[in-house]
């Protein structure tokens, strides 16, 4: 599957969707970033059912403001609507397919427990 372009008037509707979510923040003039795009675009083939997303901070500045995006690439991950990680730097592939591993076998309950225990 090919990756998805990711803009304020679609990211809530993409990443609010059960299932994960990976969102790539990039932008053209960095180079690690493009050197990650095609472990990215990889890992998307190999994960037919995980959406891939991806977001131009430059055309997208009101998004990479929202999460406070302060370095690129930052790799986020997003779990049936839930951010579950969030982190600068250019992942090499194992490490990416460790991450996704990670992110399914969350138990989602217990990660929304969490969240409400940390919000009072």
């Amino acid at each position: 599957m090919a990756t998805v372009a990711l803009t304020a008037e679609n990211f809530d509707e993409v990443t609010a969707k059960d299932g994960i979510v990976l969102v790539d923040f990039w932008a053209d003039w960095c180079g690690p970033c493009h050197r990650f795009a095609p472990t990215f675009e990889r890992s998307s083939e190999n994960h037919p059912t995980i959406t891939y997303g991806k977001v131009d901070t430059e055309d997208q500045q009101e998004l990479a403001a929202k999460f406070d995006i302060r370095s690129i690439p930052t790799l986020m991950a997003v779990r049936d609507g839930v951010i579950v990680f969030a982190q600068p730097g250019a992942l090499p592939e194992s490490a990416l397919e460790n991450l996704i591993d990670q992110v399914e076998k969350l138990d989602m309950d217990e990660v929304r427990k969490q969240l409400a225990a940390h919000s009072h």
